[in-house]
């Protein structure tokens, strides 16, 4: 049986340095587009279809009145419960033997269905498989190229591996920080949505990265409860008001 595999992205390590992008681009051939700056340091902007990885950078003013980044390499979440994969009407984005999101590009007919359902940044919001190269190097016990030395991370910020123990590092690492006086680490992805094949080490709030927060970083089913029932008072309120519209009608004739 095939084994369920991870990433953990540690922040506290990234320095911005870009080369997890270029890896990612190198091995799968993607040409990326013009590096175009704006306010800041940031010339990528998003996860889409020429950037399966992408390198955050969030300015902030320090306590001191300084100037400081928050750093984060993103990618597809590859979430264990994904909403994109249930609303695809062609079947193109599949769950693999290592339990990853996969969108099969022959088979997607441009829809965009899985784009409305997504909350947080997934393959679906690339229209493309946004961690093709992962699965490959699971079948070889090979790390991808964006966290290894050489082609990718120089730090090791981004792990790879067995999910399970992805999230060991991610705690023994978390509460390394906390322990050393850095109360304000987080893990990230453990449990939001039904829990994510990404785990993030942040050292501030996720809205600061760009992320959903724990209040809102929930299913659907679970969130929209209130919504339903709005949504059925009002259809049985429009019901009733058709009903009596007919009567009203057949009496004047």
């Amino acid at each position: 049986m095939a084994r369920t595999v991870g990433f953990f992205t540690d922040t506290t390590l990234c320095i911005g340095c870009k080369a997890c992008e270029v890896a990612c681009k190198e091995w799968n051939q993607l040409p990326g587009h013009a590096p175009a700056f704006g306010d800041g340091y940031d010339n990528t902007g998003r996860l889409d279809e020429q950037n399966w990885r992408y390198v955050q950078f969030h300015e902030r003013t320090t306590a001191k009145g300084g100037v400081a980044w928050n750093m984060m390499s993103d990618v597809c979440k590859h979430c264990a419960m994904a909403s994109c994969m249930e609303v695809c009407p062609t079947n193109a984005i599949i769950r693999t033997e290592f339990d990853t999101v996969y969108i099969q590009p022959s088979v997607c007919n441009g829809c965009r269905d899985c784009i409305a359902p997504v909350r947080i940044t997934s393959s679906a919001s690339t229209r493309r498989a946004a961690w093709p190269q992962s699965a490959r190097s699971a079948t070889t016990a090979c790390r991808p190229t964006c966290c290894r030395l050489r082609q990718g991370v120089p730090t090791e910020s981004i792990k790879f591996g067995d999910l399970s123990t992805m999230r060991e590092v991610a705690g023994a690492r978390l509460n390394q920080l906390r322990g050393q006086g850095m109360s304000e680490a987080r893990l990230y992805g453990d449990k939001e949505y039904g829990g994510l094949h990404a785990l993030f080490l942040l050292t501030d709030a996720p809205e600061a990265y760009g992320l959903p927060n724990a209040e809102n970083a929930v299913l659907p089913s679970r969130n929209n409860v209130r919504s339903y029932l709005g949504s059925l008072v009002t259809a049985a309120i429009g019901i009733v008001g058709a009903v009596f519209a007919f009567r009203e009608r057949g009496g004047k004739e």
